[in-house]
């Protein structure tokens, strides 16, 4: 549970510290923290790569998994891609930003393109969270469907939500819960072994 539930929790309390916005005050905080959180944003697929961690077998249930690590895959790249260019190199570039120039030249691109990596990204991990339930319900059953419906809704509310409060934290909340419930649902095989 600990595993699963560790990154999630982790940017949901840095979502508490997260700048609302980027201006000139908050630039060096936000690129500071968009750095510290680069390496934490991909472990958010640990959660469903945990319940996983088996050689894909020749049949649906071994594609399924395929996908879902592609989804996690897909997911780990793009959303870095976000926090790189609308975090990183736009607290950057605003931190730079000759006194008295208008910021919004400046940050509007990186945004523009760091909102399209990171959606790609968000949607890829939803796409990974389908795929996981249907790698994982042949075995487990019903029990997989809680963890799924939770970890759904809340890639839904990631692809615009990031991690800003309220709804960013709270978004990566119902990670933590959704990866603790799927965990706790494959926890054992259905015939308790």
């Amino acid at each position: 549970m600990a595993l699963v539930a560790a990154a999630p929790l982790l940017l949901a309390a840095a979502g508490l510290a997260h700048p609302t916005g980027l201006s000139r005050a908050t630039a060096a905080h936000w690129e500071d923290l968009h750095i510290a959180l680069l390496p934490v944003f991909p472990l958010l697929a640990v959660g469903l790569l945990v319940p996983l961690w088996r050689r894909p077998r020749r049949d649906l249930t071994g594609y399924a998994t395929v996908v879902a690590w592609a989804g996690c895959f897909g997911y780990a790249a793009f959303y870095t891609g976000l926090d790189a260019v609308a975090g990183i190199a736009a607290g950057t570039a605003v931190e730079h930003t000759a006194a008295g120039a208008s910021i919004g030249p400046v940050k509007r691109p990186l945004y523009a393109t760091g909102e399209a990596l990171g959606a790609a990204g968000a949607y890829a991990l939803i796409g990974a969270v389908v795929a996981t339930a249907v790698a994982l319900f042949p075995r487990y059953g019903v029990r997989v469907l809680p963890g799924t419906a939770v970890l759904v809704a809340a890639g839904w509310s990631f692809t615009d939500s990031h991690i800003f409060w309220p709804r960013g934290v709270w978004t990566m909340v119902g990670f933590a819960l959704g990866f603790a419930l799927l965990a706790l649902g494959t926890a054992r095989s259905p015939s308790g072994d």
